[in-house]
């Protein structure tokens, strides 16, 4: 059986895709390789989605989840590794399952990015963490330090600071990127401690992370001892399943407009692995009714 609309990715714009393909009375398969609601999950506070406040990211995809499953759209577990174009368009996944489908949404979303020293791998999972609300938890009571400047660094600082015994945060410019609201109620908390003009250099601890090394911008540098270190510098795309069919910028992003019309007809990508200016929990939703709109009209056509 073919799907009216694949979905490839069930984060926010993913989810919110498959919701208005429900709404349009088309079948929908949204195929998610970890957890449904994708990076949101990671915010513990979300407090710029219109009409909603202080509402946690894992509750948002919680409720957007059970409004795709009670409008009859299908969700699956499943990592896709491959895809193929034609009038009716393939996914292969690691189970060995093919299904098909008239049009598609490639809505992959973002990975963390991350240090890219030379000994990042030892200890990411053994001190290095990309989730405050996933594993702030194991650092009670413990030093801890943030890597970032943007809204998602603030609000792990923010989160961590309530729990652990001191929590530096560390920024390569002398101004935040994020809200200026969140920077005031950190300057607040008497635990946390502003390490701007700096970078991490270096990483150093036996079996786990026992501190970082901070270069400033004079290049003086200093050991900080923490037992986490919460690396929140951005993502990457995760759009590599889709280098083969589709065009993508410099820096990997699927090229496609506000209509989220890919190089390939059928095929349409929203959220945050599309090229745009701003990447937000709204704007991933907006992609998701775009992208789904023009997936049924695309379904449309074919029959």
């Amino acid at each position: 059986m073919a799907y009216d609309v694949l979905v490839v990715g069930g984060g926010i714009a993913g989810l919110t895709a498959a919701l208005y393909t429900c709404r349009a009375g088309k079948t929908v398969l949204v195929l998610e390789k970890e957890n449904p609601g994708g990076q949101i999950n990671w915010s513990p506070c979300v407090e710029n989605y219109p009409g909603l406040a202080h509402v946690s990211g894992s509750e948002i995809s919680d409720r957007l989840l059970a409004q795709v499953l009670d409008q009859g759209g299908e969700v699956e577990l499943e990592e896709v590794t491959g895809i193929e174009d034609g009038r009716v368009k393939k996914i292969r996944t690691a189970s060995g399952t093919v299904y098909e489908g008239y049009s598609l949404i490639a809505a992959t979303g973002a990975l963390p990015r991350k240090l890219n020293l030379p000994e990042e791998e030892k200890y990411i999972g053994n001190g290095e963490c990309f989730c405050a609300l996933c594993d702030g938890a194991f650092y009670a009571q413990a030093p801890v330090a943030v890597c970032g400047g943007g809204n998602a660094a603030l609000q792990d600082a923010l989160y961590l600071s309530d729990t652990c015994s001191r929590v530096y945060l560390i920024h390569r410019r002398s101004q935040f990127r994020g809200e200026a609201k969140l920077v005031e109620l950190l300057k607040k908390k008497t635990n946390v401690e502003f390490v701007l003009n700096s970078r991490i250099a270096g990483l150093y601890g036996e079996e786990s992370l026992e501190g970082i090394t901070v270069e400033d911008a004079e290049g003086g540098k200093k050991a900080l001892a923490v037992d986490g270190l919460f690396v929140a510098i951005g993502r990457v795309p995760d759009n590599g399943i889709f280098s083969e069919i589709l065009d993508l910028d410099e820096s990997g992003y699927i090229v496609a407009g506000e209509d989220c019309k890919t190089s390939v007809p059928g095929i349409f990508a929203a959220g945050d692995g599309r090229r745009k200016a701003v990447r937000q929990l709204v704007t991933a939703a907006g992609d998701g009714a775009i992208a789904a709109t023009g997936a049924c009209r695309y379904t449309d056509s074919l029959r």
